[in-house]
């Protein structure tokens, strides 16, 4: 309070220790003027002392021994025991200085400008004066005085005759509540009048030094305080008649002791643009319309002052545009002048509101007139109709509505949490909506654009159902994912929605049938071409309408048999159809299946075929009714949109979705209204991710950067990866490990890559663009196809491939098992019978050195023989790479080449299928098709073609020789 000059002088310095630091004359000559200070401040405080004891004694007293009966007079007294409380705490601090001078000046000491205690304690004698003033004006205000000498107790009437007669000292001919108003505050302020007086001829005696500055310090302070004495005073005085002028229905209801009129129209006329007010009030802490026997009070914590209001337009009008959270008026003055002054007194009003305290001096203070911000923080509840109604915001404003971050709470339970925008949730947050039925909530953490859900987001309902997947205008739209978790019936839906139902592509699954149905659907029911996958093993595609299955369609059973026809639910057969069994026979006809009867069938049975024609047994599904394009349009659409929109950072999340930590167990405690997004360390901001785009542009660095951005759970490109791995797990894992399956899944990876890699490609035309250097031929797109198979297919594969690997086990399941079981067979014989029985010629077998007998021969053989490359060939099922597979298998065959090698002396090029049969690998069949299926086209017709040709007819030798075994061979060791 009393400036940075006092801080300087915090304790009482001993007048030694203060000649010492200030040695010579100018030290002597400044604590003669201290001396002479302290001496007449002596006196002074003496003087006032007892004019404290006085008033204390013939007027607090009295006063205090009337305490009133009725409940405005109690209301009074107990702000009058404040004031009293004050009024000791000056004297006492009066007392304090007087006793420590006193002290000074018997113990014959030299005093010093640091001994006078008004400069040394100034603060403090600031805080209590202003501390009783702001008390004395609350007094005021409510007309305290005025009520108090109407009291009618004894002790009232004791002591009144006494008090008149020394009242009469002070204001002989005015009232007795004038004449307590000027006891009690004229020799207080009187005296702070004192002290400057004796702190400005201290001041005129010393020569410029420390001290002096330190005594032009505290002038200053006491300047600023008889200033705020002043303005106090005459603001009670001011508020107390605004009081008695109006009726006792708006002072009841307005009339705060702390509260200060700061300007009436009726002073400084100015009125409402729509004549909706016939009084205008501007308080300290609130704005006040008057209308009739009604009024309307704004906190000036939430009102913002516009002064340009269309003048331009309207060049007669000089008006200011008042903003309120729930409304917007405006105040128009005659002139420019009245309207200057109004708009600087709301200003300061509402930032000093905002600031919590007034200014010292309350008006006037340099380097305070600027205006109130516009971004605020603070509580509201709204009142008006609309969504708001009733709810409690607290958080942060602009301008009138919420801005920013803040938290909405109705009185029905519903909550909401997060971003706001000109008053609207915008951004992401969480939002509570309790169920009607139950104690329980739904709960939503999603993004929301102009007060509706938009965007991707999680709802986890009341019922035990969440939801992953993206809304527009507060219904789920686009790609999502609904689960129950609840025991009763647990389910999962992966697909589209629109308006809040199931449309369009969707995989659903019931794990108490334990089916799943892959296919498109139409509010909320299975429409069209739909795949039904049981947990038996069994497949059928059939077409559905609202649920129900109608027309003929295609069952495919665990024997390899086929039904081709009507069919029920339950998969009995019914009606016309054909039955082709394993073996090759045919039944077709029209079958029935009457109770207790069961399956009966009046058609013809077709016995000239040998076997069921492997095209049949292994049908794929769904190819021509889901083309692949067409599928997960949802999740491609989103990323789409976020490049058109310029991939703005902000958006980032609405787009391609986040990542949080969920419970399972909904709960509805405020504190549970979290959102963890994102563990990682590595920030993938989107200005940050267009900047190292550009810098990625040859082929080895556009690897390794789409190898760091898809395993990340923050790129954009690792999002979209993600939620096409949600969606093929969906369809193919599980109950979904289908043969019949295997080519949707295979197509469904290879336009996976195509699609990553053209959204790679827009994120680098964006990038290109925004710097300006985007040429012509800067995107590739005839080359998309065959990149995406180089390039983003190595680095997607390993999320795939544990459902994709076991699609090919099972399409591929009897060529392995026979593959299997002869090498079985063969490894029943050592390496020379086989290599006998395989036909390799003699000079090619590794037993050139050997002087060993024919047992040891057999062993070593049998242990040793072809071991590196048959070690080589089996780390064929540690990696996922075709890329990676190929070259094992041309490490495999140098192997070999290096064996015979070494046996003949010489290099020799070996006719690959002459030794790969003796390589044995579990599942040989599916790796050697999902090599070929997946791997780089640039190899086909090369050296990798070549090499996986001749595993492949090793693979079909084997077979043949278990499915013919030869006579003269037969596949049994010999004794």
């Amino acid at each position: 309070m009393a400036g940075t000059a006092l801080q300087r002088w915090t304790t009482p310095c001993h007048p030694k220790t203060c000649r010492l630091r200030h040695p010579g004359r100018k030290a002597v000559r400044e604590d003669m003027c201290a001396e002479e200070a302290a001496a007449s401040l002596l006196q002074l405080e003496e003087t006032f002392s007892a004019s404290l004891a006085r008033i204390d004694a013939l007027v607090l007293k009295p006063l205090l021994q009337a305490e009133p009966n009725d409940q405005k007079g109690k209301e009074n007294f107990k702000l009058f025991l404040l004031l009293n409380d004050r009024f000791q705490a000056l004297w006492n601090l009066t007392e304090e200085n007087y006793r420590i001078l006193k002290q000074k000046r018997s113990d014959s000491e030299r005093s010093c400008i640091q001994d006078i205690y008004t400069i040394w304690k100034g603060d403090l004698f600031l805080s209590i004066y202003i501390q009783y003033f702001v008390t004395f004006a609350n007094y005021v205000v409510v007309q305290g005085f005025e009520h108090v000498t109407k009291s009618k107790s004894e002790a009232w009437k004791l002591h009144k005759t006494v008090l008149k007669q020394f009242l009469t000292d002070f204001t002989p001919e005015t009232s007795m509540a004038l004449a307590l108003y000027t006891v009690l505050h004229k020799p207080l302020q009187d005296h702070i009048q004192r002290y400057l007086l004796l702190l400005t001829k201290l001041k005129e005696t010393l020569k410029e030094s420390p001290e002096k500055d330190v005594v032009t310090g505290v002038i200053q302070e006491y300047v600023k305080l008889e200033s705020f004495i002043s303005q106090v005073l005459d603001e009670a005085c001011f508020t107390k008649a605004l009081w008695k002028s109006l009726g006792c229905k708006f002072t009841d209801m307005l009339c705060v002791p702390e509260r200060r009129l700061l300007e009436d129209n009726k002073n400084l006329p100015i009125s409402t643009s729509t004549n909706r007010s016939d009084r205008i009030l501007l308080f300290d802490d609130v704005l006040v319309l008057i209308q009739g026997n009604s009024f309307q009070s704004f906190d000036l914590k939430l009102v913002w002052v516009d002064e340009n209001c269309g003048e331009k337009s309207a060049p007669g009008l000089h008006g200011l545009r008042i903003t309120t959270p729930e409304e917007t008026f405006l105040l128009s003055a005659k002139d420019p002048q009245m309207k200057a002054v109004w708009q600087w007194k709301l200003n300061q009003a509402v930032r000093q509101a905002l600031n919590g305290k007034r200014d010292f001096p309350l008006w006037g203070r340099t380097g305070e007139g600027s205006e109130p911000p516009p971004c605020r923080f603070f509580s509201y509840v709204f009142r008006l109709e609309g969504r708001f109604r009733s709810a409690a915001y607290e958080g942060e404003w602009h301008w009138g509505k919420p801005h920013g971050k803040g938290t909405l709470k109705w009185r029905d339970g519903r909550n909401h949490v997060g971003d706001f925008k000109e008053g609207l949730e915008h951004g992401f947050g969480i939002c509570l909506v309790p169920r009607q039925a139950e104690d329980r909530y739904d709960c939503y953490k999603c993004h929301w654009y102009e007060g509706k859900m938009r965007g991707y987001g999680i709802c986890e309902y009341g019922n035990d159902m969440v939801y992953k997947g993206y809304f527009k205008d507060n219904v789920r739209q686009g790609f999502g994912i609904l689960e129950n978790f609840s025991a009763e019936h647990p389910f999962r839906y992966t697909g589209q929605w629109e308006n809040d139902k199931k449309n369009g592509y969707g995989v659903w699954e019931d794990k108490d049938r334990g089916e799943r149905y892959i296919g498109t659907w139409l509010d909320d029911h299975r429409h069209g071409q739909g795949i039904v996958v049981t947990q038996s093993g069994v497949c059928y595609q059939r077409t559905f309408h609202a649920d129900k299955m109608v027309g003929s369609g295609i069952l495919l059973l665990e024997d390899d048999s086929v039904y081709e026809g009507n069919f029920t639910e339950d998969l009995t057969f019914v009606g016309k159809g054909k039955l082709s069994f394993a073996n090759g026979f045919v039944l077709e006809g029209t079958f029935t299946n009457k109770s207790g009867q069961g399956l009966q069938t009046h058609g013809v049975l077709n016995t000239s075929s040998e076997q069921l024609d492997e095209r049949v047994t292994k049908t794929q599904l769904g190819l021509r009714e889901f083309p692949v394009e067409k599928r997960w349009k949802g999740i491609y659409d989103q990323f789409l949109e976020f490049l058109q929109s310029g991939c703005k950072e902000e958006m980032e999340e609405s787009f391609t979705g986040f990542h949080i930590q969920t419970s399972k167990e909904l709960r509805k405690s405020q504190e549970y209204l979290f959102c963890q997004r994102g563990t990682e360390d590595i920030s993938w901001k989107t200005e940050d991710i267009l900047e190292e785009l550009v810098q990625h542009q040859e082929l080895e660095s556009i690897q390794s950067y789409l190898e760091k951005a898809l395993k990340s759970s923050l790129h954009p490109l690792g999002k979209l990866l993600k939620a096409l791995t949600v969606a093929f797990q969906a369809t193919y894992s599980g109950i979904g490990a289908n043969r019949h399956l295997l080519t949707m899944a295979q197509e469904e990876v290879k336009y996976y890559a195509k699609k990553i890699w053209e959204f790679y490609r827009g994120l680098l035309h964006l990038a290109l663009e925004q710097k300006g250097q985007l040429s012509p031929g800067a995107v590739d797109g005839d080359m998309s196809d065959q990149k995406a198979s180089s390039v983003v297919l190595p680095l997607i594969l390993p999320c795939f491939y544990p459902e994709l690997f076991m699609l090919y086990m099972l399409y591929h399941e009897r060529e392995d098992d026979l593959y299997c079981q002869g090498i079985v067979d063969l490894s029943l014989f050592p390496d020379i019978k086989l290599l006998e029985f395989l036909d390799v010629q003699k000079h090619l077998w590794p037993l050139k050195d050997l002087t060993l007998t024919t047992n040891q021969r057999r062993s070593l053989i049998k242990d040793k023989c072809f071991l590196s490359a048959t070690e080589c060939l089996q780390k064929l099922i540690t990696t996922v790479d075709p890329r990676e597979k190929l070259l094992i298998l041309q490490k495999t065959y140098e192997e070999l080449e290096g064996t015979v090698g070494r046996v003949l002396g010489k290099d020799y090029k070996l006719p690959m299928d002459d030794l790969l049969p003796l390589l044995i690998i579990q599942h040989l069949g599916a790796e050697i098709h999902l090599i070929r299926d997946l791997m780089d086209p640039t190899n086909q017709g090369g050296m990798f073609d070549f090499l996986l040709t001749a595993l492949e007819s090793c693979y079909e030798h084997i077979q043949r020789m278990r499915l013919h075994p030869r006579e003269s061979c037969p596949l049994t060791p010999s004794s």
